[in-house]
């Protein structure tokens, strides 16, 4: 599936996968027990109004199995919580930072631009405000396709189920920014991501594991027919090696 909105700029996804619901019965009863049904402060993501953004299909085959470098992150929290955690707001940085080697670039647009981004603990933390909603921007700097998996609050931006490496995602055409705005609710529309209160989030309302909440991810894969192709040119040499006896004089 592929976003094809002016604003969404993209070569195309695949469809995501699922979980058992056994699994999501224990892990949510879990999740209360840990909880202890107490109203848990800070910003999570809620279900916002639909947004149109139409997809496509096409094919992509992973260069590998294992994410092209590190799984990048992104932690939010509201101006309270990121104090309480002991982000100090004077070691800002850009909103655009790179991942996965410099394939890409990633960051998180509310209004009319980037979020700026605070050190915290060796992660990269931005401090957003109830009510407001956002976007995952991802702009692919390689010259070749690339795949990434989006999460939200330990679920998938495609299928707003878990979270895994191994489903599908978003194929970004090389050179070209992607412009995540919600959850997908159907090949037409998503709904937005919306800064909200832990309670109101949609990994509470839908009955998903809350401890997750707070934080992006991104898992960025290499298109295996470009990644081979690059490699052997690489290796290319500019001689063809002669035998030894067959030299010219």
């Amino acid at each position: 599936m592929t976003p094809s909105s002016a604003q969404e700029e993209v070569g195309g996804v695949a469809i995501a996968g699922v979980r058992s619901g056994e699994d999501a019965v224990n892990r949510n009863s879990m999740d209360r027990t840990l909880n202890n049904d107490v109203p848990r402060s800070g910003l999570a993501t809620g279900w916002g109004d639909e947004v149109n953004s139409k997809i496509s299909y096409t094919s992509f085959v992973r260069a590998s199995s294992k994410p092209t470098g590190k799984i990048a992150m992104i932690r939010y929290n509201d101006t309270d919580g990121a104090a309480s955690m002991g982000v100090n707001t004077k070691y800002k940085t850009s909103g655009l930072q790179s991942a996965a080697g410099g394939l890409v670039e990633w960051g998180v647009k509310s209004g009319w631009g980037m979020l700026p981004s605070y050190s915290w603990r060796g992660d990269r933390m931005i401090i957003g405000k109830k009510g407001k909603t956002y976007s995952l921007i991802v702009k692919n700097k390689s010259a070749n396709r690339v795949e990434v998996v989006l999460s939200v609050d330990g679920l998938d931006v495609i299928d707003g189920k878990a979270a895994s490496v191994r489903k599908k995602g978003y194929v970004i055409a090389p050179g070209k920014t992607l412009e995540v705005k919600g959850f997908r609710t159907s090949e037409s529309a998503v709904a937005a991501f919306k800064f909200s209160s832990v309670g109101a989030s949609y990994a509470h309302i839908s009955g998903a594991d809350t401890r997750n909440v707070g934080v992006m991810g991104m898992a960025v894969y290499h298109d295996k027919a470009s990644w081979q192709e690059a490699r052997q040119r690489g290796g290319a040499s500019p001689f063809a090696e002669a035998p030894r006896n067959q030299v010219r004089r």
